[in-house]
């Protein structure tokens, strides 16, 4: 299927990017300067901002309550944006999105990013919140059934590392994790995966700007042979929870979050691919308002409902 038209528009109406290297500063402040005012978004019962103070610093995290309930399953999600992009604002509309659909309380996770903080600071961040999520019962309401993890692009390579490394620690309290087009080999050799070939160029996302996207995080204390940089790397996939991994078909991504579940399933664990047609990188976050991909939060909370 081609790309869809709403998106081709998208892309084709996206200005040349300035030369030289990329300048995390005013890529921020770009991606800032889309978020809609507080007025104009989905409406839930209560969105409230808290600090978890953890081991490693103060965490400031978003917690929606989608409606008022004596109780809640809870969901951890974690923003995407390359390591180095994304925030609580930028990513609020999928957050009340989740909320809505799935009726769990979202706790969104504002992690400190690169390259001001080094690997593994915001895999830390999120790591530790999920910790915390699951000692601050009462006052998240949580009911002690659903503890979920979620996130999109570099947001998928937190959850698919904090699900690793809360297994290695004993911690098995994850119940589900769900990958939206998740970053999880940071080994940008172009011959590893079909998908960097097929979808090179003209998709948004292309295979070139992938080293010097994530460079702020690899050149910064990472090292993509570890499991905890690149999750697909980890030698042992026993154990985890159940996972929902969706991509793209037009994402040069795809193949290595296909991959990952492959290895899940030969591992003897359960994990669900489901392929967006004529969706890039990113549609979760940018074309969610497409009627045909705003179903991924339907099926997120379908997969979510399974225990």
């Amino acid at each position: 299927m081609t790309l869809h038209p709403e998106i081709a528009k998208f892309i084709a109406g996206l200005p040349t990017p300035p030369e030289g290297p990329l300048d995390p500063v005013s890529m921020r402040a770009a991606d800032e300067a889309h978020v809609a005012p507080v007025e104009e978004r989905l409406p839930l019962h209560a969105v409230d901002d808290v600090t978890v103070r953890t081991a490693s610093g103060e965490v400031p995290v978003r917690v929606y309550t989608p409606v008022e309930a004596d109780s809640y399953g809870v969901l951890v999600y974690f923003h995407g944006g390359a390591f180095f992009l994304g925030s609580l604002e930028t990513h609020d509309h999928v957050a009340r999105s989740l909320a809505q659909e799935t009726g769990l309380k979202i706790i969104s996770v504002g992690y400190r990013l690169a390259p001001e903080a080094a690997f593994p600071a915001g895999l830390d961040d999120c790591y530790a919140v999920v910790r915390w999520a699951s000692e601050e019962s009462g006052s998240l309401a949580w009911d002690g059934t659903t503890l979920a993890v979620a996130g999109d692009s570099s947001g998928g390579n937190f959850v698919a590392a904090v699900a690793a490394r809360a297994h290695d620690d004993g911690f098995h309290q994850i119940t589900h994790q769900v990958l939206y087009y998740p970053s999880l080999d940071l080994d940008f050799d172009v011959d590893r995966y079909a998908s960097l070939r097929e979808n090179a160029i003209g998709y948004g996302l292309e295979t070139a700007g992938l080293k010097p996207f994530n460079a702020f995080y690899i050149n910064n204390g990472a090292d993509p042979a570890n499991p905890l940089v690149s999750p697909i790397k980890r030698a042992d996939l026993t154990g985890l929870p159940p996972a929902l991994i969706v991509t793209a078909e037009h994402d040069p991504l795809r193949d290595e979050g296909e991959h990952y579940a492959r290895r899940l399933r030969e591992a003897g664990g359960e994990a669900t691919v489901s392929r967006y047609e004529g969706a890039g990188h990113g549609f979760v976050q940018h074309f969610s308002w497409i009627p045909e991909y705003h179903g991924v939060f339907a099926e997120t909370r379908d997969f979510l409902s399974r225990r």
